[in-house]
């Protein structure tokens, strides 16, 4: 299909995409603690982007049945939200997508329920930080495989495993568009970045191996050896400077 790069028209709409799903984000961490169950964020999460004019991407893509994803303590990625209530010491990692005028916003954060610990907050906190590492080589003088190898020489440090067999990638008119974005290191430096290039990068990152599983539900994807994982994702725009973050 190639890279799509989108017009100033299409990129306004996805800055709207982009702040309502980071309001929703920011709507939910005030409600993340002990007792309340994923069914309860996932509805004030819906409610909140139907409020703003805009669609849940997520709800009936490829079949999922849900606004957010959950994904708990040693889940990656792609947990449906149910009747399970969070406790504390719990980890929670809350991914959304939100379609204004047809195009699309993702992002997801990993929060903390209670007290949560140490190595635990650092998990959390590496996870971020690689987003932030890979960033910096969001400009048109790079390629797209530069992000991943930031990306990968930032956790390898702490010792930490990065999920390989899930990638960031192109979003816009789809929620998931090419290219796909590695997290680890690659051996080829892959296309180059061009202004109009709207990429959602995502680093999962596990405290143990990067190995995983899945589940019988056949979304919930976990960390193979039951340790914790963490997410973050931001929809980010090539500019002909530095990059924007969409959905911040």
């Amino acid at each position: 299909m190639g890279i799509f790069i989108k017009n100033d028209e299409q990129i306004s709409y996805m800055r709207t995409a982009g702040k309502i799903a980071a309001k929703t984000h920011e709507l939910l961490s005030k409600y993340i603690k002990p007792g309340v169950t994923t069914a309860e964020l996932n509805a004030i999460a819906e409610e909140f982007i139907l409020s703003n004019d805009a669609k849940p991407s997520f709800i009936g893509y490829r079949g999922f049945p849900s606004a957010i994803c959950t994904s708990i303590n040693n889940e990656v990625i792609h947990g449906v939200p149910g009747l399970r209530k969070l406790r504390s010491g719990d980890i929670i990692s809350i991914d959304l997508g939100v379609c204004f005028k047809r195009f699309h916003g993702d992002a997801a954060r990993t929060f903390a329920v209670g007290k949560i610990s140490e190595k635990h907050q650092i998990l959390i906190d590496v996870t971020e930080q690689s987003f932030f590492a890979g960033l910096k080589c969001c400009t048109e003088e790079n390629r797209l495989h530069d992000i991943s190898n930031a990306i990968d020489d930032y956790v390898k440090p702490f010792g930490f495993g990065i999920v390989s067999e899930w990638c960031g990638h192109g979003v816009g008119r789809q929620v998931h568009e090419d290219p796909q974005i590695p997290h680890t290191r690659q051996q080829k430096r892959g296309p180059r970045l061009q202004r109009g290039m709207t990429l959602a990068i995502e680093p999962m990152i596990n405290i143990g191996t990067e190995e995983i599983n899945m589940l019988d539900d056949t979304w919930t994807v976990t960390t193979r050896d039951g340790e914790y994982s963490a997410h973050y994702e931001n929809t980010v725009l090539i500019t002909d400077g530095e990059p924007e973050i969409l959905t911040i």
